[in-house]
């Protein structure tokens, strides 16, 4: 079981709490700076009303009082307000300060606005700020307000603090929300899916872990249908291995002990050729191949079930193996065989000399047999392969024979063969990294490909 804080589960809950928050960051970003304006253009608002109560004093001039609380009301040290076509009123305390900035909230640039609500937020000590801009009581009031700019950021901080509580709520609940729509719809079956993969690793011949398909269409219901049809196909599949398994080591069995019978047999039709019955002897040829036959399809059946993985590698002449496979040859076959290998007297290949001597051995019976008198083996040079063409003159493979011409047991060209030398050739080149395919069949011959790698491994 895999522990929460490692799972699916907690991973898509941070991802969906950490992606909210970085939605609010992104939204609160231009809120504060909207939240900035409003707040000055409310300073203003207050400005203003405070500017209009010199239009009832007399030579619009207050007492010191009332500015006082006129200023104190609209949070400001002076205000200045200025009419069109009419003289400016101004309200303002004596005093020696000095203005730190300036700003014109007639400037709406969102990123002007953005960067001084970012500025205000950064400020350590109280500054004094000139904040211009119209009324929002009378656009034609052009006012100029000076006041402090702690308050402003106190009011932004708690502005930003209440974002952040939302934020964090709206980041839980919806990340709760998406875990568990997403651990209903995804993380559950595929949670399930796991267990029922490991389990089918363990034992494959357990049925409990199945999962039946329960309709979905989407991606985890197609999961779910491969899922239950691959476990259906591997134990058909391992159910048949074992039995092939079973089969073969019974017939390695019988095959040890029938060439051993073989063997005795051979041995009495080597007497019986020395007989002087004109008889005994006219019979004893044909008896000779069956057996000769009958051992073949024996040893090359146990070939077949031979591990060709563990090679032992050497660099050997390519000549001196195809000289050997020829009088191989040429000692089973009643009529002459023989075996060209052109450009290759010097060429050296670096591989198991055995188990390559059975690739060549193998295609050179199958040649003989189909007819061929002669079988030439030539280099094509590649840039990352070393590729030989073997090609014989025989009457070429049958069309039907050509799909299955690899798999043992289904091919052959020989009508007391067992379809097994084309699939032991084959083995052995992929055991040494490289492949043998059919390139071309006629009826003016057949031609194979062995494809070795350029640089071959050592073991």
């Amino acid at each position: 079981m895999t522990p929460f804080l490692r799972s699916l589960s907690f991973r898509l809950l941070v991802l969906t709490a950490f992606f909210v928050m970085l939605s609010e960051v992104l939204i609160y970003t231009p809120s504060i700076a909207r939240f900035r304006v409003t707040y000055l253009e409310e300073r203003l608002a207050s400005a203003h009303l405070a500017a209009l109560a010199l239009q009832g004093a007399p030579d619009q001039m207050v007492t010191e009082e009332l500015a006082e609380q006129l200023l104190s009301h609209a949070g400001a040290h002076s205000i200045v307000a200025r009419a069109p076509g009419g003289n400016a009123r101004s309200i303002a305390r004596p005093s020696d300060r000095r203005v730190d900035a300036e700003y014109d909230i007639r400037d709406h640039r969102a990123m002007v606005l953005i960067y001084d609500a970012f500025i205000a937020l950064s400020q350590g000590e109280n500054r004094i700020i000139k904040v211009i801009g119209p009324s929002p009581k009378d656009n034609d009031v052009l006012l100029a307000v000076e006041l402090d700019e702690t308050p402003m950021r106190l009011a932004m901080y708690d502005y930003s603090w209440r974002i952040l509580n939302l934020s964090v709520i709206i980041s839980l609940i919806t990340a709760a929300l998406v875990f568990l729509s997403l651990q209903w719809l995804m993380v559950r079956p595929m949670r399930q899916i796991t267990e029922s993969l490991v389990s089918f690793r363990r034992n494959p011949g357990d049925y409990s872990s199945d999962i039946a398909p329960d309709g979905r269409s989407d991606e985890i219901g197609i999961a779910l249908g491969e899922l239950a049809s691959m476990k259906s196909g591997l134990r058909s599949a391992l159910r048949q291995r074992t039995r092939l398994a079973a089969l073969g080591t019974a017939v390695n069995k019988i095959n040890h002990d029938l060439r051993n019978m073989l063997t005795t047999a051979t041995l009495i039709s080597d007497r019986l050729a020395e007989s002087e019955d004109d008889n005994v002897r006219r019979i004893t040829p044909p008896l000779i191949r069956a057996i000769d036959r009958a051992a073949r399809l024996c040893s090359q059946t146990i070939n077949f079930t031979r591990d060709t993985q563990a090679l032992e590698v050497t660099e050997f002449p390519l000549s001196d193996l195809l000289h050997d496979v020829e009088a191989e040859v040429q000692a089973s076959q009643l009529e002459p065989f023989t075996i060209d290998y052109p450009g290759l007297a010097v060429e050296t290949v670096r591989a198991d000399r055995d188990q390559l001597f059975r690739v060549f051995s193998n295609l050179a019976n199958n040649a003989a047999a189909a007819g061929a008198n002669a079988l030439t083996v030539r280099r094509e040079v590649g840039d990352t392969r070393f590729r030989l063409s073997v090609s014989d003159n025989g009457p070429g493979i049958p069309e039907g024979l050509k799909k299955q011409l690899f798999q043992p047991f289904h091919a052959s060209t020989k009508k007391d063969g067992a379809g097994l030398g084309l699939a032991i050739a084959r083995d052995i080149a992929q055991a040494h990294g490289g492949e043998l395919t059919l390139a071309a069949s006629s009826e003016t011959g057949t031609e194979f490909h062995l494809d070795l790698p350029a640089s071959r491994p050592n073991a």
